[in-house]
C-alpha cells in the first residue's frame, strides 16, 4: 500500500511504525473471510482492510477521528484472526492499537460513554474494586429486567451496556485466592522457579484457575511465586486506548519482575489468562522507546509464557484417570492468533486422557474480547450464540479454554461446564477435580 507521510511525520516512531505496517498491506482481502465483524455485518469498513484504509487516512492527514471512523474501530474485537490469515505479515495489532490511542486523545465521546469507559478503566484492573462491583451487580441484577429493551442501533446506548454488565455478573463469588507475595515450595526435588501472573478479573471470578496451576507446578518440582508488587498487565486500558495507564502498569510490572529475576531468579513468567499473555509478550515493543525500561521489558517479554507452553516442557505424571471425557477445546483468539499457540493445549489434553474435539469455526471470536461484550453487547451476543452453537455440535461433556474472558462469555450461553485447560491437566495428573457444576 502506498503511503504519503511527510518526513516530519515519519520522525515520530509510532508514525514510522504505522508506515511500515501500511506498506506491507497488498489489499488482497484474505482478512475479510476470517474477520468476525465482517462475517456478521458484511460491511467493508468493518473488515481489517476497511479499517486499515480509515486508519491510513486519519494518520496521513493528521486528522481528528470522525464519528464514522470511531464507530468502525470500536467494532473491532482485536481478535487478530486477520494476522493469522494475512499472507503479507501485516501487523494489524500495532496499527489498530495506535488508532485507539489517537481516538482516545483526539475524539470527544458522548458524556455517558466517557463515564462508562472511565469506570471500566478504574474498576476492572483492581481486584478489590472489581470484587465490590460484582457484589453490587448481583444485588442490582433483579432490577435489570425493569430496564427498557432499547432498539438496535449502530452505537449501543448506556442502558444496553448496563444490561450486558448485569447479565455477565456471576451468581456467586468464590473466596479470594492466595495473597500477593506468597511463595509455594516445590514438592520433592526442586526443578525450577517461576512467577505466576495473578491477574485482575480472574483472581476475583475464578481463583481456582491459578490454584490448579500452582498445584500442578509444585507437584512437578516447580517453585511458584506470586510477586508482591505486580499490577494489572495493562491489557484492559491498552485496548481502551488509554496508553499512559497501560504503559505505567507495564513499567511497574517490569520493575517488579525484574527484582525477582535479580533476586532468586525466574525461569519463566507464567500466564493463565491468554489475553494478558499476549500483551506481556509485547512489553518489549510497547516500551521500546523508554530508555529506562526498554532492555528489561524485552527480557520480561522473552520470559513470558502461556501456562501450556511451560507445562509442555515438564514430564507430567502419568494420567491418573481415563474415563473418556469429551472436551470441546475453545481456542482463545489471544492464544491462537495473538501468541500462535494452537495445537499444544489440545495435545496436552489428549495425552492426559481426554477426548478432545475441535470446534467448527474455531478461528472466529466468541465475542468476549476484554470489555467488548460490555461496549458492543449486540455484536458480542451474536458471536457468543454462534460459538455456543458450534460447540454444541460436537456434543461435549466439558468445554476447555485458556482465557477467563472467553470462559465467562461462553458460560453465559450454555449449561455445559466451562473450565480452564490447566484445571483439567492438574486433575489428570493427580490434582483436584474441577468444579464440574460451575460455569465460570
Amino acid at each position: 500500500m502506498k503511503t504519503e507521510f511527510s518526513l516530519a511525520q515519519l520522525a515520530d516512531p509510532d508514525i514510522a511504525e504505522a508506515d511500515k505496517i501500511l506498506r506491507a498491506c497488498v489489499h488482497c482481502g484474505f482478512c475479510t473471510a476470517t474477520c468476525p465483524t465482517y462475517v456478521l455485518l458484511g460491511d467493508e469498513l468493518d473488515s481489517p482492510r476497511g479499517r486499515i484504509y480509515l486508519i491510513k487516512e486519519m494518520l496521513e492527514k493528521d486528522q481528528a477521528p470522525t464519528g464514522e471512523v470511531v464507530k468502525h474501530i470500536d467494532r473491532c474485537l482485536s481478535c487478530l484472526a486477520c494476522m493469522t490469515t494475512c499472507p503479507s505479515g501485516v501487523n494489524y495489532m500495532h496499527l489498530v492499537d495506535q488508532a485507539r490511542v489517537r481516538i482516545e486523545q483526539r475524539y470527544r465521546r458522548p458524556l455517558t460513554e466517557r463515564l462508562l469507559r472511565q469506570v471500566l478503566a478504574f474498576v476492572l484492573p483492581d481486584p478489590r474494586r472489581f470484587r465490590i462491583s460484582m457484589w453490587l451487580a448481583r444485588l442490582a441484577r433483579p432490577l435489570g429486567v425493569l430496564l427498557p429493551t432499547p432498539r438496535p442501533q449502530a452505537t449501543p446506548g448506556l442502558i444496553q451496556r448496563i444490561k450486558a454488565m448485569l447479565a455477565l455478573a456471576p451468581n456467586r463469588l468464590p473466596p479470594a485466592g492466595p495473597a500477593a507475595g506468597s511463595v509455594f515450595a516445590a514438592l520433592g526435588k526442586k526443578r525450577g522457579r517461576v512467577a505466576l501472573l495473578q491477574g485482575c478479573a480472574q483472581q476475583v471470578l475464578a481463583p481456582r484457575i491459578n490454584q490448579a496451576a500452582i498445584s500442578l507446578l509444585t507437584r512437578h518440582g516447580i517453585e511458584v511465586v506470586l510477586v508482591r508488587d505486580e499490577q494489572c498487565c495493562g491489557a484492559l486500558t491498552h485496548h481502551l486506548g488509554n496508553d499512559q495507564d497501560a504503559l505505567a502498569r507495564a513499567r511497574a510490572n517490569v520493575a517488579a519482575w525484574g527484582k525477582e529475576m535479580a533476586g532468586e531468579g525466574l525461569d519463566a513468567i507464567l500466564v493463565t489468562t491468554s489475553g494478558c499473555g499476549t500483551v506481556i509478550k509485547d512489553y518489549g515493543y510497547l516500551l521500546r522507546e523508554d530508555r529506562a525500561s526498554a532492555v528489561d521489558a524485552a527480557k520480561v517479554s522473552a520470559l513470558a509464557k502461556d501456562i501450556t507452553e511451560y507445562v509442555a516442557g515438564l514430564e507430567l505424571a502419568p494420567a491418573a484417570r481415563a474415563d473418556d471425557i469429551v472436551v470441546a477445546y475453545h481456542s482463545a483468539c489471544s492464544l491462537q492468533h495473538g501468541q500462535k499457540i494452537t495445537g499444544l493445549p489440545k495435545e496436552l489434553l489428549s495425552k492426559n486422557g481426554f477426548v478432545v474435539k475441535d470446534v467448527p469455526e474455531s478461528h472466529l471470536c466468541c465475542g468476549s474480547a476484554g470489555t467488548y461484550n460490555i461496549l458492543q453487547p449486540e455484536l458480542a451476543g451474536r458471536l457468543r450464540d454462534r460459538k455456543v452453537a458450534n460447540i454444541a455440535s460436537v456434543k461435549p461433556d466439558m468445554i476447555a479454554a485458556g482465557n477467563i474472558g472467553c470462559m465467562v462469555q461462553i458460560a453465559s450461553g450454555t449449561s455445559v461446564p466451562v473450565v480452564h485447560t490447566i484445571e483439567l491437566l492438574d486433575w489428570a495428573t493427580g490434582g483436584a477435580r474441577p468444579e464440574m457444576n460451575a460455569q465460570v
